[in-house]
């Protein structure tokens, strides 16, 4: 399947284009369009196969920036996180969502500061409890949830 066969808002085709992405994976093929149509979907793919992108694609269609976090995606490792971050951010480059990525190992301070405009937060287990258990994070907007690897 063609990515220009699936029903994307044009700032997400022109971030999937300008990815250099033209052919959708299995996984993105069978995903995306049950992610943009509100389904919840439960997929398994090798790395590398574009899981990212597929559940990526259902975050920036949804989230409408400004509103507080409405998407929260679970990695098991900080550089997993870190990683999920970056890739986001190239999807959601012309919409101006508020992406952070939230882990132990580092101060809390930033992402204190970061959590108060972000739409959408990348965490690890640890840290995402931490926040939790201060206070310092709302999830009561969350509409997507995404738990990865």
């Amino acid at each position: 399947m063609r990515f220009d066969e699936i029903k994307l808002s044009e700032q997400l085709a022109a971030a999937i284009d300008r990815l250099g992405f033209t052919e959708a994976t299995e996984i993105q093929g069978k995903s995306i369009p049950a992610i943009l149509e509100g389904k919840d979907v439960v997929g398994e793919s090798a790395t590398g196969s574009g899981k990212t992108l597929a559940f990526g694609c259902g975050i920036v269609e949804t989230v409408i920036p400004g509103k507080g976090i409405q998407s929260l995606v679970m990695t098991p490792t900080r550089e997993l996180a870190e990683q999920v971050m970056s890739e986001l951010k190239k999807l959601a480059l012309k919409k101006k969502m508020k992406i952070i990525s939230i882990y132990g190992g580092v101060s809390m301070n930033p992402q204190f500061r970061g959590l108060e405009t972000a739409d959408v937060v990348v965490a690890t287990p640890g840290r995402l409890l931490d926040h939790m258990s201060r206070g310092t994070i709302d999830l009561s907007q969350v509409k997507v949830l995404v738990l990865d690897e």
